[in-house]
């Protein structure tokens, strides 16, 4: 939807349409759709301000269709009330880089409110959320290490803290993979189509981390090359649980 939201202001003023190359580099980092690296690329003939305000209308008339990935609906109800193999209850959280705003609008039909109801509203991070300081959102860690934080916080009183080698995350972006990784984190990497095919001879590195997309230095949070820490999965339909000691009951 960002793209289309995108694409339709830049048709409007005479521009190309955005491609994967570019998308790639702005997906999963907070404010990039307005940002230097999109407005290097953009060229329009229009201010910044202009591009942001039409952006904005135009996110407000598309983001109430969204719909969750297929498989996303349920993949959360199992994770939801699922355990692991040695019967600690498994939490989840959500760690998104949309601002509360365009988040509202993306779950604003009924249905797609229900499916993330499955979030505790404290457990929802968000990429305006005031705890996380300004240019800290992925590829950095620290919008999972605080969605793992709000996690441990609020566990009952019999419940072991949950290390960051215990987590899973789930992401569709490159810089979100990074930020996974960065967070000490196994990731599942479910991209678009369009973005697998851009990264095809570089999956690898995404997967580790070291693409270098958008550089921020600490390489030394960086995964390895095939270390068996990420996956990449075409689908979420039907996952595999068990590869993760997860017991969920479809």
């Amino acid at each position: 939807m960002y793209t289309l939201c995108a694409n339709n202001v830049l048709e409007k003023h005479g521009r190309p349409h955005l491609p994967w190359s570019v998308k790639a580099k702005l997906m999963g980092v907070p404010g990039s759709s307005t940002g230097d690296e999109f407005h290097r690329w953009a060229q329009l003939p229009i201010p910044r301000e202009q591009f942001k305000h039409e952006q904005k209308e135009q996110q407000s008339l598309h983001f109430p269709f969204c719909k969750p990935l297929s498989g996303v609906e349920t993949l959360l109800t199992n994770l939801k009330s699922a355990y692991n193999v040695d019967g600690n209850k498994v939490h989840i959280a959500l760690a998104s880089s949309s601002e509360k705003r365009n988040y509202e609008l993306k779950t604003s039909r009924p249905e797609t409110k229900e499916i993330f109801s499955v979030f505790d509203e404290n457990r929802r991070i968000l990429g305006d959320d005031p705890r996380l300081q300004d240019g800290k959102g992925k590829p950095a860690p620290d919008i999972f290490l605080l969605a793992l934080q709000v996690i441990n916080e609020s566990l009952g009183d019999y419940e072991k803290a949950i290390k960051p080698s215990e987590c899973l995350v789930f992401e569709d972006s490159v810089p979100g993979v990074e930020a996974g990784r960065r967070a000490g984190m196994r990731v599942v990497w479910v991209p678009h189509p369009g973005l697998a095919a851009e990264y095809e001879k570089r999956a690898d590195e995404v997967l580790a981390g070291r693409t270098g997309l958008v550089p921020i230095g600490d390489e030394w949070q960086l995964g390895n090359i095939n270390d068996g820490w990420a996956v990449k999965l075409a689908t979420l339909e039907n996952f595999p649980y068990e590869g993760y000691q997860i017991q969920a009951n479809p």
